[in-house]
């Protein structure tokens, strides 16, 4: 096989596999920010102190969240849908 038909397949393949990942991303259940839930440093973005992910200080932070499948987040005892600044 010649070096231009390794890279024409490899090429065609990286498409596909790009339309599976944006398949997979499709069909992911929706989700919502859960405050006060995180543990130090695991944090999934942003706290009003801080534009990073993994940058909550204390465990139970107010303003730190995470992802939780929507729907969950009412049933964590501590936990909020609004930060508490």
């Amino acid at each position: 096989m010649s070096h231009r038909n390794v890279v024409v397949t490899a090429a065609i393949g990286s498409l596909f596999a790009l339309g599976s990942l944006g398949a997979v991303a499709a069909d992911k259940a929706p989700v919502e920010k859960c405050y006060g839930i995180a543990k130090a440093g695991k944090n999934d973005c942003q706290t009003t102190a801080s534009a990073c992910a993994g940058t909550a200080t204390k465990d139970g932070q107010k303003d730190a969240w995470l992802y939780v499948p929507k729907g969950t987040c009412d049933k964590i005892v501590g936990a909020s849908l609004k930060s508490g600044k």
